[in-house]
């Protein structure tokens, strides 16, 4: 049988344990408290610039990151650390470093973080360096990182195990950081054009904002069930009628439905109103954001998305529902169509259908399968039905449809808007339906809000509400497939 010696040195792992419990016998530290950081590897790289091959800088600097790559001459070793900002050599030197503090770098692993002091410099290899007086160990790295060309590939564990995603595969990263930026730029945008950036409640008594499924969870002091809000919609509207005219709020919302490429369980949207605006105000605010957006992300309004090229400059067109469905069909259709009509299309179609369905259901369900998928650049698909838009007005014109937009590019909807329903009597024989279709089995109905109904008879001015999918925007603008690459920690099944 082989000795435990055998054993360690056969485990990576084990061996990187031992490492560290020798460090903590010699009565040294293998995770330090902190480090002073004196510059990072592109500050080093943009001010040192001109520096021949072969100079050496006044600069002393001190920089840290974890250990990508280690390189042994003998004499010299050449250590690459990784910061936030990209990589910097560290050229050791044994005449520099001293006879005992150059043999401790040979204990090092790929993986530690380290931090090092010395003079900058550019090898005669023309390489910018810091040649160290000093190196540290920050915190030492039991697993081994995944091999440099057989590494982290598998999408469920890059999924699972980001962190790891993140230092395989730098590219990642840059993902990321640019969906700070296109979040930065809505927030920037909806500040300068007057609005008011507001925080409300996760947890909701009733289930309200949005037809969805909620999650559902038990408050032990009150001893009652909330909700995880589906969408923040009706505690915005409620500080309309107090008196604020523009809000917005960038929230993390939550429906207990599917998981696909385009949907997780736990979402960012932004969400706004606006007092004294309709469906056709907010549309244009809409538009100024996504491009605002755009712009950050890409310095340009023109993307390709998946292979197909989208342009998002200059306005977008607007086209009815209903035009869109009769054109996809080879019809003409009006809101007076029958039921038995429609449910014709659709079974010619394949759409299966429910008998409480009535004539604004089944337009919805085709154009979500003969019509969406078909609309590439930005559209406006307006007049939605009444039937499934249960918080927007009606149109003066035809009161089988409301003032309400879906913004469609790519096949896919990035932002709902319409014109606020504020009639509290309408709003409560819209929520007396919705109960009547969750008593009948709707789990994505909206429960009754009561308080809400009582707000809107204090009266709140006409206004305007459009809320964007954040997530489906940063995967339109970052060319993403799957809304698990712009999300760091996506909702995953257990791990096996």
């Amino acid at each position: 049988m082989a000795d435990t010696a055998e054993i360690i040195s056969d485990d990576p792992f084990e061996v990187r344990k031992a490492k560290r419990a020798a460090l903590i016998a010699a009565g040294e530290e293998p995770y330090a408290f902190r480090f002073d950081v004196s510059a990072r590897a592109a500050e080093l790289e943009q001010r040192h610039a001109a520096l021949a091959a072969g100079e050496t800088s006044d600069e002393v600097a001190s920089v840290a990151g974890r250990v990508m790559a280690i390189r042994d001459q003998g004499k010299a070793s050449f250590i690459v650390l990784r910061d936030a900002t990209g990589e910097i050599q560290l050229f050791a030197r044994i005449n520099v470093l001293g006879e005992q503090a150059y043999a401790r770098l040979g204990e090092l692993d790929i993986g530690d973080w380290v931090g090092a002091t010395g003079t900058v410099l550019r090898t005669r290899r023309g390489q910018l360096s810091v040649s160290p007086s000093e190196v540290v160990l920050l915190s030492k790295s039991l697993r081994p990182l995944p091999e440099k060309f057989h590494g982290l590939a598998d999408k469920e564990t890059r999924y699972r195990q980001r962190y790891v995603d993140l230092i395989a595969n730098p590219e990642v990263r840059a993902v990321f950081e640019k969906r700070f930026r296109i979040i930065s730029a809505l927030r920037a945008e909806a500040v300068s054009r007057g609005f008011v950036e507001v925080e409300t409640p996760m947890l909701h008594p009733i289930a309200g904002g949005a037809t969805a499924r909620p999650f559902i969870t038990r408050h032990n002091a009150l001893n009652r069930d909330f909700y995880l809000r589906v969408a923040p919609e009706l505690n915005l509207k409620r500080l309309l009628v107090g008196g604020f005219e523009r809000v917005f709020e960038i929230n993390r919302s939550f429906r207990n439905e599917g998981m696909d490429h385009s949907h997780n369980p736990e979402f960012t949207m932004l969400e706004a109103y606006q007092a004294y605006s309709d469906c056709r105000g907010i549309a244009e605010f809409a538009h100024g954001l996504i491009q605002a957006a755009c712009l950050a992300a890409n310095d340009s309004l023109l993307l390709n998305y998946q292979g197909r090229e989208v342009n998002l400059g200059g306005t977008w067109p607007e086209r009815t529902m209903l035009e869109l469905v009769g054109e996809a069909l080879g019809e003409e259709l009006s809101w007076e169509c029958g039921v038995d009509e429609l449910k014709v299309f659709a079974k010619r179609h394949s759409i299966a259908t429910q008998p409480s369905w009535g004539v604004g259901k089944l337009v919805g369900e085709l154009y979500e399968k003969l019509v969406e998928p078909a609309l590439i650049q930005p559209t406006f698909v307006t007049e939605h039905p009444l039937e499934t838009s249960p918080l927007a007005k009606r149109k003066a014109a035809c009161p089988l449809v409301t003032d309400r937009f879906e913004l469609v590019i790519c096949g896919r909807e990035y932002a709902n808007g319409f014109s606020e329903l504020n009639d509290p009597v309408d709003q409560r024989e819209r929520f007396i339906a919705q109960a009547a279709a969750k008593a009948a089995g709707d789990e994505e109905a909206m429960g009754y809000d009561e308080d809400y109904i009582r707000a809107l008879e204090y009266g709140m001015p006409p206004a305007g509400g459009v809320g964007i999918g954040i997530d489906r925007l940063v995967m339109l603008l970052c060319d993403a497939a799957s809304i698990r690459d712009v999300l760091l920690f996506p909702h995953m099944r257990d791990e096996a």
